[in-house]
């Protein structure tokens, strides 16, 4: 038998080589998401360009959710998601960046399967 150390990567390590293309399961209460490419820069309602590296006070985040744990019970792949950006983890997988938050990191849920009329504000 060989040694009982169990080390695992970190979400900062390298991702597997390319051709491995091993499967990716979600644990616990963490979800895997991805922000679009229209989080970065945006336009105010009188038209007016907003640089992304324009500052913006604790300005909260949509993105999808990709893949979640076996915990999770509010949100299921497909629903969009608002958290802060502050509070995240990144990794890349495959050549793609996406985002570990924990569901409690989650302030709140956009999806057609909600209950209609549920909070009066849609996307």
């Amino acid at each position: 038998m060989g040694s009982s150390s169990n080390s695992q990567p970190s979400l900062g390590a390298p991702a597997p080589e390319a051709d491995d293309k091993l499967p990716v399961k979600m644990l616990n209460d963490r979800i895997m998401v991805r922000i679009g490419p229209a989080e970065g820069e945006r336009r105010s309602v009188g038209g007016i360009l907003i640089p992304a590296t324009a500052q913006v006070g604790k300005r909260l985040t949509w993105a999808e959710v990709i893949a979640v744990g076996p915990n999770v019970r509010s949100m299921e792949a497909g629903d969009r998601v608002l958290f802060n950006p502050e509070d995240r983890y990144e990794v890349e997988v495959r050549g793609v960046d996406y985002i570990i938050l924990r569901e409690r990191d989650v302030h709140a849920v956009a999806a057609e399967r909600l209950e209609e009329g549920s909070t009066g504000l849609y996307l």
